[in-house]
């Protein structure tokens, strides 16, 4: 995923928790969607993070003093930048981006 053209806000922000459960029905079950679309963006962003910085990985037992790379120090600000995962599902949530299904309710319904 593409987090850059994700308009989410990097502050928290009020939302109406009662119109964004309207497709659910149950305020507790939208914020678990959400949780857990949160998880996986942030498991999503800590493995890309670590594929990038593993080229800058150094194997040496030296205690020599660490050499500080620009580019692993402009990778690290650009993660640090990024909105919460929590806000981004949110917004990715409100923007009707998340799939979801409930079994319980579909066992109900056969």
């Amino acid at each position: 995923m593409d987090y850059r053209n994700l308009k989410a806000p990097t502050n928290t922000i009020t939302r109406d928790m009662n119109s964004m459960c309207e497709e659910t029905g149950n305020v507790y079950e939208t914020v678990n969607i959400i949780a857990k679309r949160a998880n996986q963006i942030s498991v999503d962003i800590k493995s890309e993070l670590e594929k990038k910085l593993q080229e800058f990985a150094s194997y040496n037992d030296n205690l020599e003093e660490v050499f500080e790379n620009r580019e692993q120090i402009e990778i690290s600000r650009f993660y640090e930048k990024l909105p919460k995962p929590t806000l981004m599902a949110a917004q990715e949530y409100v923007e009707k981006k998340i799939y979801y299904r409930n079994p319980a309710k579909d066992k109900l319904k056969k």
